[in-house]
């Protein structure tokens, strides 16, 4: 896993066992990935910093309440339909979804770019929505419910360019551990995103091969998500930003206008 499990499991003001257990079955089920479809309690153990004792007895658990399947001959646990049927709920029942996606629609069909919805969980973000109409083939498929790097990513860093300045420190405390001698310069990739994000609204950033991201952060009441555009493209940087800018910005504000219009409905 990504996140420090010593720290996140360490007890709280006010936690009781139950809330404790709760937590670390919870991180069970985020230990299921794309290609790690199927997990043994060892594996399980491994990614959530939990004991194989603990992990035995909350995959039993989960097993009995439907979160999750077991394979006995296997030797291993994977996700129960169940769990489906939470993330369908989830997104059937998002307002923020339900006004933001067919403006963002609008946005890629007419400007044949990739336009993405992401909220942080941990030290990631989680794509809400992605709409794909890239003018060329991009190198990778991008879909709901994907995961990418905070640090790395335009979305990632929209986000943390809005983040409370205690939640801010943390990330930055744990980006800084996990990357080692990469983080210098990915520090001041960092900063100069941030610095972008309070100059212009959006940042940029270009993690993949030939692929250009711009982010804009998005606060929804108390929750920050991140709106991005992306196109995968052999111009140079600075012409994607200067023909991506503006869409990504208005963008941001037709869809704020369209929340406070549902609100005072």
């Amino acid at each position: 896993m990504s996140t420090d499990s010593k720290s996140r499991f360490a007890d709280k003001p006010g936690s009781s066992p139950a809330n404790r257990s709760l937590e670390r079955g919870v991180e069970i089920l985020r230990a299921f990935r794309p290609g790690s479809a199927l997990l043994g309690n060892g594996d399980l153990a491994e990614r959530t910093g939990l004991s194989r004792a603990t992990v035995s007895r909350l995959t039993q658990t989960l097993v009995g309440v439907g979160m999750l399947q077991q394979e006995p001959l296997r030797k291993g646990y994977r996700l129960a339909p169940a769990v489906l049927s939470l993330a369908h709920s989830m997104r059937s029942g998002s307002m923020l979804l339900q006004v933001a996606a067919p403006l963002m629609r609008a946005l890629a069909e007419s400007k044949r770019i990739n336009v993405g919805l992401a909220a942080p969980d941990g030290d990631e973000m989680v794509y809400l929505e992605s709409i794909r109409y890239s003018r060329r083939v991009a190198f990778r498929n991008v879909v709901s419910g994907q995961r990418v790097p905070m640090e790395l990513t335009s979305l990632g860093r929209a986000y943390v360019s809005a983040a409370s300045e205690p939640k801010r420190r943390a990330l930055l405390a744990l980006f800084k551990k996990r990357r080692g001698a990469q983080w210098p310069a990915l520090s001041r990739e960092i900063d100069e995103a941030m610095s972008m994000v309070s100059d212009r609204g959006f940042c940029v950033a270009s993690w993949q091969p030939e692929v250009v991201a711009l982010a804009v952060p998005l606060q929804i009441t108390d929750a920050i998500y991140s709106l991005n555009v992306s196109v995968s493209s052999g111009e140079k940087i600075r012409e994607v930003v200067d023909g991506l800018s503006k869409p990504i910005l208005e963008l941001r504000q037709e869809v704020l206008a369209a929340i406070a219009a549902r609100s005072n409905d």
